[in-house]
């Protein structure tokens, strides 16, 4: 079988290459080695599919290259794609930070992709596995298929990272990658969940499923996310420990501020004036779930403590725990509940404009596979669309 392109990983990022590709009359193999097309985009978003964030920019991406995005994502913005949707009538709305969804379905997206591929006339095989790949001296290159032998000029690695093994997630594109001679940076789980220790979690377990929202979460190196949070049966999660996870090094703390839009202190200050006979716990009940609140007053020994008989320095203590509280996790949930990995091909390997790997002509990478990394609300999807279509325009 001869193909002028063939595209590994029929996600987000492959099944555009592929639609870009096919445009420009280029034969297109897709082949995907589970039995579903776009099977991340489906589960996102709680089905929705948060497929772009009208927010998207550089900054909000993490890469040891910091500035190798920079130009795919000003070649394929956020509003191409969402010109794409509107095209095809797909209803979405905003939800917070600039966050887009499917006002239905994610597979309204995944159906909208399949028809441009049908449209750019792409072959796509599903449940073919790739063995081998290796390059002839002629140029081309020679994969060794379930399918059988297939001859291509070309050879697209959209095949993602490691994150939610269970919907088929490999590290077969940093193979290929160390394969050919390209340097990988060391990956780890990104937008996920963080743990405690046994005695940290002993602290915090009873509140599973407390949420606050919003917060303050600030990493060491002072990056600072404004989302909510949840407390878990192994530590915390939701929005923004996600977000701070990507800037979190093992055996780093975090802080988090419970209560970011007042001023705490004062706060205290000024019930202890106008509520003498109010009780700590029933006043800090107006602010704060009543579970955290419990636990955060029997920690501090003022369950039973009336606020006109509190000191400065009590409630300054009791106020530092709530708004500059310091907590080091012991790790993260890991690629089983992660959304994305942190690291992988490394983008000095590779041109920014083309995607196409600089000392193996004809080998692209694209995606998740990348050292390219989004914050949490559509930007990996936006990196998706923006690095497939820049590898379509070239392969």
């Amino acid at each position: 079988m001869k193909y002028d392109i063939v595209i590994i990983g029929a996600g987000a990022a492959g099944l555009m290459c592929a639609i870009e590709a096919g445009k420009r009359q280029r034969r297109v193999l897709l082949v995907e080695h589970t039995d579903k097309i776009g099977e991340k985009i489906r589960i996102s978003g709680g089905g929705r599919c948060n497929f772009t964030n009208i927010n998207a920019e550089p900054k909000k991406y993490l890469s040891k290259n910091a500035h190798y995005c920079t130009s795919a994502l000003k070649r394929f913005t956020q509003w191409d794609f969402i010109e794409l949707v509107k095209k095809h009538r797909i209803k979405f709305h905003e939800k917070t930070l600039g966050q887009l969804f499917c006002d239905e379905t994610a597979k309204d997206i995944i159906n909208m992709l399949l028809a441009e591929c049908r449209a750019a006339e792409v072959t796509i095989k599903k449940e073919t596995k790739v063995d081998k790949i290796w390059k002839e001296d002629n140029g081309s290159f020679t994969l060794q298929t379930s399918l059988g032998e297939v001859i291509c000029q070309s050879v697209v690695i959209a095949t993602g990272g490691p994150p939610i093994p269970k919907i088929g997630a490999t590290e077969f594109g940093y193979k290929i990658a160390r394969q050919f001679g390209i340097n990988v940076i060391p990956h780890r789980a990104g937008l996920v969940p963080l743990t405690f220790e046994p005695d940290l979690l002993d602290y915090t377990k009873e509140l599973s499923g407390v949420a606050i929202d919003p917060i303050h979460v600030t990493s060491e190196s002072g990056m600072l996310f404004r989302e909510a949070m949840l407390f878990t049966h192994r530590g915390i999660s939701g929005p923004a420990i996600l977000q701070i996870s990507s800037y979190w090094n093992p055996g780093e703390s975090i802080t988090l501020n419970l209560l970011p839009d007042i001023d705490l202190m004062q706060w205290l200050t000024e019930k202890r004036q106008s509520q003498p006979r109010a009780m700590l716990h029933t006043l800090m009940h107006e602010l704060l779930p009543k579970r955290l609140v419990q636990k955060l007053v029997d920690d501090a020994q003022l369950s039973q403590a009336r606020i006109a008989d509190l000191s400065d320095k009590i409630l300054q203590n009791f106020s530092s725990r709530i708004v500059a509280w310091q907590v080091t996790p012991s790790g993260s949930e890991g690629y089983r509940t992660a959304e994305v990995a942190l690291g992988g091909v490394d983008t000095h390997a590779l041109s920014s404009k083309t995607m196409e790997a600089r000392d193996v002509p004809g080998l692209y990478f694209i995606g998740e596979v990348v050292d390219v990394t989004g914050h949490l609300g559509g930007y990996n999807f936006q990196w998706a669309w923006s690095s497939g279509w820049c590898a379509g325009q070239y392969a």
